[in-house]
Formats: C-alpha cells, structure tokens, sequence
C-alpha cells in the first residue's frame, strides 16, 4: 500500500487507537516498582506514542502530500536516470511515462485525457527537470487534431513536489471538469516545482554563478513545450499560476516577461524574494537584481506590459492581505488586475483547493488558442 493511500492511514489510527486502549487496560498490571513494571510501562509509553506520531504524520502527509511515496520518504529513487541530449537539434522534452487521469472514461485519453511525465533540458539555462504535462480530451480528439492549445505552467510552493499539483491540488481533475461544464477552454497544462536546482531555493531568479531559474522558466521551458506539443507559442498561449513560492513565480515571471506570458495568477504568493539558509546569497551584492525581485518596487520603477494578474488572499488566516493591497493599487495600464479575497483561509491546500478552479476559468478568460 502507498504511503498516501487512505487504507494506510485508517491502518496506521486503528493501530493507536489500540495501544491506546492497551495501554489503559495493562496499566494496573505494570504499577509495581519491579525493573520489569518500570520497562513495561516505558515499553508501552514509547510504542504508543510513536503510533500516535505516525499516524498524526500519516493525516498530515496525505493533506500536504510532503512525500509522495515510500521511496521519498526514505530517500530512494525508484525511476531510472534520464540521458538528456543537449546537442544542437536535440529535444528539450523526454517522455518517461504516461498516465490516465482519474476521471470517468479516464483510461480513453480521447474523453479523460493524459497526464505525461517528462524531464525538461533547458537550452540557454543548462537546466534539467521533471515535469508532468497534463493533455486535455480534446488533444486526442480527430476533429481538434489541427488545433493549437493555450498552455498554463503551474508551479507549487517550497519546498514541494510536482505531486502536490496532481494529487493533492487537483489541477488536472479541476481543469478537465471546468472545461467540461464549459466554463473554461481546453487547456494544456505544464506542472511542476519552482525547486530545479533541490534543496536550494532560488526564487525563480538568474542566481550569479549559479542556477538561471528565471531564464529557464521564461524562456527554456515555454519554447521546449512549444516545440514538443501542439501549444501556441505567442504571449497570449501562454500563462503561469501557483501557491505561495510558485505564485510569486508566477507573478514575477509574467511582470518581467510580457513579451512570453500575457496572464499570471499568484495565489497566496509573497511580493518579494525570501532571504534566508534556504536560498542563500541570490543577488551577490547587486542591488539592481535585488529591486528587480521586489514586485512591488518593479511596479513602481519597471515599465507594465498588458499583462493581466490575478492575486488571491483572506481577510483573516493569510499573512499577504496589505501587501496583496499594495500590489492591486501599483499595476497600471496597460496591465490589468484581479483578485480573490476569501472571508477566511490560511496558507494551505484547503485555501487553495478554493481559488484553483475560479482561478482557471479566469486564465482562460484570458488566454487565447493560436
């Protein structure tokens, strides 16, 4: 059984809940002062709260999904290593498997689409990282078999997987039911997390010396995808939306590069990049790049392309609420500004979960198919 499965998990409660039980029950048993009482009741401490412990972890991994499998959990890669070309004429995209999606009629990818796990050579950052692209019903369909789609990266927040996006936040499930009601246009969408170069944080910059994130999200990965599907590659194809670290990526991506990206949606995000162990020195001295990935200071000293933005915070749970002001009050025209701001919600997947689905049927308000 998987370490996110429910049965795992009711395993794992039922398993305390009896040595809890056992515990009350023996304890009248082991109240003498003997070296073996002493040892039984310790014993029998110790083994049920580790059970509490782990189930407690259990509840909390399968809401935040911070491993996805036995294997993360412990460190081990079960998927063999990728060879990427990075010879001219090379492809930017490597398809390493293939999924159903879990939805009825799921295992036709002409009614339930694909999901695609890939790994993604960036050419101008040197950057490799895998990937799942979700492909809509209507990409397998022979009447749409000419057709060009817009396509949406989606990032997560720091430190978490890719998986978040599938299994914990739905993005595909959302998508595919929002397109199905009608109420959003098929959408490719490229999932992934902002973390190319684990465990370092580098906040979607060009780090000095380092890794060229921001190039590798704004230009590798678009131009790969491009090449590889049947995505448009003009700036209204083209959008970015994520949580916390993601959706400042996401902001800031679409801030600086409205000649790639005509739609950024930053849900829960932060307005300027972090500082601490984490990231280390991102900017190396240079005051420039570091105002540059101050939002807000960008917005007052950067020209505004016609780029539309969507942010998104709660009157009550959310630490973003006066910034997220600030950001609404400083875009100008030709940029446009949305926002979404619940009564309450803290910064997690419960909050998300209730943004992700207007949030897309607003992207794709917005987002055009070539």
């Amino acid at each position: 059984m998987g370490l996110t499965s429910n049965k795992v998990l009711a395993l794992a409660v039922l398993v305390a809940v009896l040595l809890f039980a056992a515990t009350i029950w023996l304890w009248p048993r082991l109240a003498g002062r003997n070296w073996r009482a002493v040892t039984g009741r310790v014993g029998m401490l110790l083994v049920t709260q580790l059970a509490l412990f782990a189930a407690v972890g259990l509840a909390a991994n399968n809401s935040f999904l911070f491993y996805g499998s036995w294997s993360d959990l412990f460190g081990r890669e079960q998927d063999m290593g990728v060879v990427v070309d990075h010879s001219a004429g090379a492809k930017r995209i490597k398809v390493v498997e293939r999924k159903r999606l879990d939805v009825p009629g799921g295992a036709r990818p002409a009614v339930g689409g694909q999901i695609q796990k890939i790994v993604v050579s960036g050419e101008k950052s040197k950057i490799d990282s895998p990937a799942y692209v979700y492909l809509p019903p209507e990409y397998f369909q022979p009447e749409f078999r000419k057709k060009t789609f817009p396509a949406t990266i989606v990032l997560t927040g720091y430190p978490g997987t890719a998986e978040n996006l599938l299994k914990g936040l739905k993005y595909p499930q959302t998508a595919w039911q929002e397109a199905k009601s009608g109420r959003m246009q098929p959408t490719v969408l490229v999932m992934l997390r902002p973390t190319v170069a684990p465990p370092r944080d580098t906040e979607c910059v060009d780090v000095p010396g380092g890794p060229q994130t921001e190039t590798f999200f704004a230009k590798d990965l678009p131009k790969a995808v491009s090449e590889t599907y049947r995505v448009g590659a003009k700036p209204r194809n083209w959008g970015l939306i994520g949580n916390s670290t993601g959706g400042y990526c996401a902001l800031k991506i679409a801030l600086h590069h409205p000649g790639q990206f005509s739609v950024g949606a930053g849900l829960s995000a932060y307005y300027k990049a972090a500082d601490d162990p984490t990231t280390g020195d991102l900017f190396h001295g240079d005051k420039k790049a570091k105002n540059r990935a101050n939002l807000l200071w960008s917005l007052d000293h950067l020209p505004q392309g016609a780029s539309s933005f969507l942010v998104t915070t709660s009157k009550s749970g959310e630490g973003n609420l006066k910034p997220t002001g600030h950001f609404i009050k400083k875009v100008k025209a030709p940029a446009r500004v949305s926002s979404i701001t619940l009564d309450s919600g803290g910064h997690n997947f419960n909050t998300w979960r209730r943004e992700i689905a207007p949030a897309l049927v607003w992207m794709s308000g917005r987002l055009q198919a070539s």
